[in-house]
C-alpha cells in the first residue's frame, strides 16, 4: 500500500483523488480551552494620586497626569438623588407586604424635632434598642423636607467613622464617581451643603462628633443613638431628645394593630404584665404581636384543613375564630413573651432558623436575601426574610437588616451558636466565591461588607486549621479588599487588609501576607499616614523579594518613591532585603586595606593592618570584609574599580618608561638595555606561568608575609647593606642581588645624566627592565659601598613588621601617595610624586 497514493478500496476514496476534511477554525475558539478571566481591576483617583486597584499583584499609585484630574464635581439631580436613596433604602422582603404599624404616642417628640430642625440647630434623639427610633426618623425626614436647599440626606452610622460620614455626604450631593478627593478639597466641598442630614445608628461622640459638625457648618443633623454612646462635647450645640417607652394604653393599642384584630380579656390582661416587664419597649409589643398569630394558626390549624383540604392555599389567620372554642394552645408566659425570640423561631420554617444560625454566627448580621438561597441549600429561602421581618426579630440597619435588640442573647442562650463554626466557614466560603466574581460590582459588595467583615472577623481565630488550605479568611480578604477599595468603602478596605494579613500569618502564607502589607501601605499613602505607609511597604518588598516576585517588588519600591517624595526623607542607600546585589567573586581584585597597589596587584589582601608613614595622608581604617574576604558595600565596589584603574595606569607609565630608555639609549655601552641582570626579581612562576612578584611561603596567597625579605642587619646594625646575611628560602623565594641593595664588584657605574623623569640616577640603579624592592624605608641622598652609619629609622614602625615597596615585585604600599611603578627607582626611596613626573 502506497502511503502516497491511496486506492480505491482505502476509505471509500478512488483513484488517487486527495481527501477533503471540512474546515475546523470556526470550531477551534469553541472547543478549545477557555482563556482565564482577566482579572477586575478599577481605576479611580485619590487625592492627586492615580490609584489603579489590582487585586492581582497589589495595587499601583503614581502622581495624577493633569489629563486624569477629574473637573469640580456638579450636584446631584433630583432623578439621580432619588436612585441614590432608593439604593440607600433596606430591600423589601419577599412575599405579601407587611401592614405598616401606626406611630404612637410620639407626636411631642416628632414636633420638637421638626421645630430644632427647622432653626438650624441639630438634635440627638436618645434611646434604647427597640425604642423605635428608626421608625420616628423617618416620619421626621418627611416632614422636614422642604426645609433646607440640598433636602434631607439618609446617612447610616452603623460601624462608620467621622470621616467615613464626611465622604458619605460629599457622595450624596455631588456627582463624584470613582473619584474620593484629599482633605482639603472635600472640607471645602461639603461646607457648600446645606440639608438636614438623618443619621441612624451613631457610634461615636466627643472630639469625633465635633469634627463632623465644623465640617459641616451648614447642615443640621438629627443623630439616633442609644445611652451607651459618648455624649457630645459641651462645645458642640447639640440638642438630646429622650425617647422613652410607650404608656400602657398605647402599648395595647400597637399590639391590637400587630395582631390585626381587637384583644380578648385574657389577652389583654396578658399584654398589661407584659408592658411592665418590658418598660413599654415597641419591640416587645411587636413580638408579641407576632406570638398571638401564631397562636392564631396554631388553633385553626386542624379545622381549616377539614374545611378547606389539605392542598387549598388558605391562610390559617383568616380562619374563622370563636373565642368559645376551647383553647388547645396556651398563651405565651410571661418570660417567654419578653424573650420571645427562641419560641417565635421554633414556629417558623426550617429556612428562617438556617438564616438566624448564620445571624448569630456572623455576629448579628444578616445576609442579604440573594445569598439565602446558596447559603442555606433551598431555592425558596429568600422568603425566609419576610418571615423575619414579620416577626421583629430583625430590624433594617442602612441598606440591609441585623437581629434586632435582644435577639442575638436570646438566641444564643437557646443553642443557635452550637455549629457557629461550621456556619462561618460555609458563609465565608460563599463570600469568597461571590466577591471575586467579574459580574459583582463593587457596590454590590459594599453593601454586603458588614456580613464579610464579620465573617473575617470570626473566621481569623479558626485560619489555623490545618484542613483549611489555603487559608479562607486570607482568600475572602484578598477578594473582598479590592473590591472595597473600588467602592470606595475605605473603612471596610483596611479592615478586611487588616484580617487577611492576620489570617495570612497564622496559615503562614507569605506571598498573601506581601499583598496585604503592600495594599496596607498604599491604604496609608492615601490617607497622608506616611511613617506607617513607608513601614508597610518595607515589609511587603522583604517578602517579596524572599519569594522572587519581581512585579510585586517594583510596584512596591515605586509606592515607597512616591512616600520618600512626600515625606522629604530620602530611601536608604543600604541595599533592602529584596534588591538584588551582585555576588563577590574570588576571581575579582580585592581592595587592600590602606591604598591602591602597583600593577598587577595581589588577589587576596594582605594580612598586615597597613603601617603609619609620617608625612602623608592618614590611611583609612580597614573596612569591613565579606566571608570571602571581599570588601562588602558600596565603599568596597567604589575601592574595586579604584583598584583597577590605578593598576592600570602604572602599567602603562611601566611600559611607557621602558619604550622611551630603549628608544634613546643610542647603542650606548652602559644602557640599561644591554645591562640585564640573570636574577631578575620578576620572573615566570613553574607552576602556572604567570608573572609573579616575590611569593608567599607556600604560594597560598597570603601576600602578607614574604620569605625573601632580609630580617638580619648584619655585623654594621643597618638593613640593605653588602653584609647582610643571606635569609634561606627555597630556590624559587630565593632574592637577587637586587632585592639585596648591594652592588656587584664588576659592574659598571651608572652614566651620570638625568632620566626621562628628571632625576639624577644614583649608583645603585638598576636596568628598567627588572624594578626590585627597596629593603628599607630609609631614605638616603647619595649610595653607600660599605658599612657607613645607621640612618634612623622611623619610629612609628614596629620591628618585625614588613617593610613598603614601591616595585612591582613588593608588597603593597600603605597608601596610595607612595605607590610608584617606575623603573628607573633605585634602592633609595624618591618622593612621591615621581611618578606623576615621569608620566
Amino acid at each position: 500500500m502506497d502511503p502516497n497514493h491511496t486506492g480505491p478500496e482505502e476509505y471509500g476514496h478512488g483513484g488517487d483523488t486527495p481527501r477533503q476534511r471540512p474546515p475546523r477554525e470556526s470550531l477551534t475558539s469553541d472547543l478549545g480551552q477557555h482563556t482565564p478571566v482577566p482579572a477586575r481591576t478599577v481605576q479611580l483617583v485619590s487625592g492627586d494620586f492615580l490609584l489603579t486597584v489590582n487585586p492581582v499583584d497589589g495595587s499601583e499609585i503614581e502622581p495624577c497626569p493633569p489629563a486624569e484630574r477629574p473637573a469640580r464635581p456638579g450636584r446631584l439631580t433630583e432623578s439621580e438623588r432619588a436612585e441614590v436613596e432608593r439604593a440607600a433604602a433596606p430591600p423589601l422582603p419577599p412575599g405579601p407586604a407587611q401592614p405598616a404599624l401606626p406611630l404612637l404616642a410620639r407626636q411631642d417628640e416628632r414636633e420638637s424635632l421638626v421645630r430644632l430642625l427647622a432653626r438650624g440647630r441639630s438634635v440627638r434623639l436618645v434611646g434604647p434598642g427597640g425604642s423605635g427610633r428608626t421608625r420616628l426618623l423617618d416620619v421626621v425626614a418627611e416632614d422636614c423636607a422642604d426645609l433646607a436647599p440640598d433636602g434631607v440626606v439618609r446617612l447610616n452610622g452603623h460601624r462608620r467613622t467621622a470621616d467615613d460620614l464626611v465622604h458619605d455626604l460629599f457622595h450624596a450631593v455631588f456627582d463624584a464617581p470613582l473619584h474620593r478627593p484629599d482633605r482639603d478639597e472635600l472640607l471645602e466641598s461639603v461646607r457648600e451643603i446645606g440639608a438636614v442630614v438623618v443619621l441612624d445608628d451613631l457610634e461615636f461622640g466627643g472630639a469625633a462628633l465635633d469634627e463632623l459638625l465644623d465640617a459641616t457648618p451648614e447642615c443640621a443633623f438629627l443623630f439616633a443613638a442609644t445611652p451607651d454612646v459618648a455624649d457630645p462635647s459641651a462645645d458642640a450645640g447639640v440638642e438630646d431628645v429622650e425617647l422613652s417607652g410607650l404608656d400602657r394604653a398605647a402599648g395595647l393599642d400597637l399590639l391590637g394593630h400587630a395582631v390585626g384584630r381587637t384583644l380578648t380579656d385574657e389577652e389583654a390582661t396578658w399584654a398589661g404584665d407584659l408592658w411592665f416587664e418590658s418598660e413599654g419597649l415597641p419591640l416587645r409589643f411587636v413580638q408579641a404581636g407576632a406570638l398571638l398569630r401564631q397562636r392564631d394558626r396554631l388553633r385553626a390549624g386542624t379545622s381549616a384543613v377539614d374545611e378547606f383540604g389539605v392542598f387549598e392555599d388558605v391562610r390559617p389567620d383568616e380562619a374563622p375564630y370563636d373565642p368559645a372554642d376551647g383553647d388547645e394552645v396556651p398563651l405565651p408566659s410571661l418570660g417567654e413573651a419578653a424573650a420571645p425570640a427562641p419560641l417565635l423561631a421554633s414556629r417558623l420554617s426550617a429556612s428562617a432558623r438556617a438564616t438566624l444560625r448564620f445571624a448569630v454566627a456572623l455576629g448579628g448580621e444578616v445576609p442579604h436575601q440573594a445569598h439565602l438561597p446558596a447559603l442555606v441549600g433551598d431555592t425558596h429561602a429568600d422568603a425566609a426574610l419576610g418571615e423575619l421581618v414579620s416577626c421583629g426579630l430583625v430590624s433594617p440597619v442602612g441598606a440591609r437588616y441585623r437581629l434586632a435588640a435582644g435577639v442575638p442573647a436570646q438566641l444564643e442562650a437557646a443553642g443557635y451558636t452550637d455549629d457557629a463554626d461550621a456556619r462561618i466557614r460555609e458563609a465565608a466560603q460563599h463570600y469568597a466565591w461571590w466577591t471575586g466574581h467579574p459580574s459583582v460590582t463593587p457596590e454590590r459588595v459594599c453593601a454586603e461588607s458588614d456580613a464579610i467583615l464579620a465573617a473575617l472577623a470570626a473566621l481569623s481565630p479558626l485560619a489555623a486549621d490545618p484542613a483549611d488550605e489555603p487559608s479562607t479568611a486570607a482568600r475572602l480578604a484578598h477578594t473582598a479588599a479590592p473590591a472595597f477599595a473600588a467602592g470606595l468603602h475605605w473603612s471596610a478596605w483596611e479592615r478586611a487588609l487588616r484580617a487577611g494579613a492576620e489570617a495570612a500569618r497564622i496559615a503562614g502564607d507569605v506571598g498573601e501576607q506581601a499583598y496585604f502589607h503592600h495594599e496596607l501601605g498604599i491604604h496609608a499613602l492615601c490617607a497622608g499616614q506616611l511613617d506607617r505607609a513607608r513601614a508597610e511597604l518595607e515589609a511587603s518588598i522583604g517578602l517579596r523579594g524572599a519569594l522572587a516576585d519581581k512585579r510585586g517588588t517594583v510596584a512596591g519600591r515605586r509606592a515607597l518613591a512616591l512616600v520618600a517624595d512626600r515625606s522629604g526623607v530620602p530611601l536608604a542607600i543600604a541595599p533592602t532585603a529584596a534588591e538584588e546585589v551582585p555576588e563577590a567573586h574570588v576571581e575579582e581584585s580585592a581592595s587592600p586595606p590602606r591604598g591602591v597597589p602597583m600593577a598587577f596587584p595581589d588577589l587576596q589582601p594582605p594580612a598586615d593592618t597597613g603601617l603609619v608613614v609620617p608625612g602623608v595622608v592618614p590611611a583609612a581604617t580597614v573596612p569591613q570584609r565579606t566571608k570571602d574576604g571581599v570588601p562588602g558595600g558600596l565603599k568596597g565596589l567604589a575601592k574595586r574599580n579604584l583598584v583597577a584603574a590605578g593598576a592600570g595606569a602604572l602599567l602603562v607609565a611601566v611600559l611607557g618608561t621602558v619604550v622611551t630608555l630603549g628608544a634613546t639609549s643610542d647603542n650606548d655601552p652602559a644602557s640599561p638595555s644591554e645591562n640585564v641582570g640573570v636574577n631578575p626579581s620578576a620572573s615566570q612562576g613553574l607552576d602556572d606561568g604567570s608573572l609573579d612578584a616575590d611569593p608567599a611561603a607556600g604560594n597560598k596567597g597570603d601576600t602578607g608575609k614574604a620569605t625573601s625579605r632580609p630580617t638580619d642587619p648584619g655585623p654594621d646594625g643597618t638593613l640593605g647593606t653588602a653584609d647582610d646575611p643571606t635569609p634561606t628560602a627555597t630556590e624559587s623565594d630565593e632574592p637577587s642581588d637586587e632585592e639585596t641593595g648591594s652592588k656587584e664588584p664588576d659592574e659598571p657605574d651608572e652614566p651620570d645624566e638625568p632620566t626621562p623623569s628628571g632625576t639624577k640616577p644614583t649608583q645603585s640603579q638598576k636596568p628598567p627592565t627588572s624594578p626590585s624592592p627597596s629593603p628599607t624605608e630609609t631614605e638616603t641622598e647619595e649610595p653607600t659601598e660599605g658599612p657607613t652609619d645607621p640612618e634612623p629609622t622611623d619610629p612609628t614602625t614596629t620591628p618585625g613588621e614588613p617593610s613598603t615597596s614601591n616595585s612591582a615585585s613588593g608588597p603593597v604600599s600603605s597608601a596610595p601617595m607612595e605607590t610608584s611603578a617606575s623603573a628607573t627607582q633605585s634602592t633609595d626611596q624618591a618622593s612621591p610624586e615621581e611618578p606623576e613626573t615621569m608620566i
